[in-house]
């Protein structure tokens, strides 16, 4: 196997952090007319990605109020948070996703807290309205940036803003959760649109940048992935940009080692919550 750990402890700052990693990144993108107004603006120029924004449609309100619920019940060691492709791994209306992730995770507590169609702002609008409050949970799995991706938007923009997204994910769930290792998973390779290759490759070389620590692993397993183009093999996925069971498989195979690592084996017996899904699917 070829996929990638590296390790990260980034502090847990303020907004303006958040704002400087954007800064950082434009600017060695060469975006430096962005980053000057930027720095006069100040925090009010701070991505969009970064900045807590919830979903109004009657369906995010519900799945909201039920993994409020979620994180209320039971014991949760492990937490994915994440979006559609987090979502449907441990999903009612997913049936045969739900068989590998009960395959793989029964025994280690394992929670899903995915939300389909969640960019990097809605998700941490969640973190922060009480999906992980009182939760404490000893592995958090971050998924996230895919729905960030926009089409026509400038490359080394997008790549900043994405990165700086994901960052402030992690320095929520850091803020709720201090004693959880984070496994932050590289954003996935694409079949569906071409053009966003470079962004979530220049995405991923922003995020392993963090390496360093002990509190943040950064996971890349691209290259199990995808084909020499960086394309999102057809076996891995039914439609280009969800995992199929081989590779949502790919994922579970390279977050054993950490897992095993933090909680031990699994146990006998699962005391998570059980899994949710789209309310609109009932």
């Amino acid at each position: 196997m070829s996929w990638a750990w590296r390790r990260t402890d980034p502090p847990i700052g303020a907004p303006a952090r958040t704002l400087v990693l954007f800064l950082a990144v434009v600017c060695l993108g060469g975006g430096a007319r962005i980053a000057d107004a930027a720095l006069q603006a100040g925090d009010a120029a701070a991505p969009p990605s970064t900045v807590p924004r919830p979903r109004d449609d009657a369906n995010s309100r519900t799945a909201h109020a039920e993994l409020l619920a979620k994180a209320r019940t039971g014991v949760i060691d492990v937490y994915f948070v994440g979006d559609s492709i987090t979502r449907r791994w441990g999903a009612l209306d997913y049936p045969a996703l739900l068989e590998n992730w009960t395959a793989n995770f029964f025994g280690w507590n394992a929670a899903n807290f995915g939300w389909g169609g969640d960019r990097t702002e809605h998700i941490l609008w969640r973190l922060e309205n009480g999906e992980l409050d009182g939760v404490d949970p000893r592995v958090i799995v971050v998924q996230a940036g895919t729905n960030n991706l926009r089409v026509g938007a400038d490359p080394d923009t997008q790549i900043a803003s994405i990165a700086a997204g994901i960052e402030a994910i992690v320095q929520a769930c850091r803020a709720k959760a201090p004693g959880a290792v984070i496994v932050l998973t590289g954003v996935f390779p694409r079949r569906d649109r071409g053009s966003f290759d470079a962004v979530i490759d220049g995405a991923n070389e922003a995020l392993a940048a963090f390496a360093g620590g002990a509190g943040v692993r950064f996971l890349d397993i691209n290259e199990e992935l995808s084909d020499d183009d960086g394309r999102l093999l057809d076996s891995m996925s039914d439609d280009g940009l969800h995992l199929s069971a081989a590779g949502y498989q790919v994922w579970a195979d390279a977050l054993r080692p950490v897992l095993t690592e933090i909680l031990g084996p699994p146990a006998e017996r699962d005391l998570a919550p059980p899994p949710t899904g789209n309310p609109a699917a009932r």
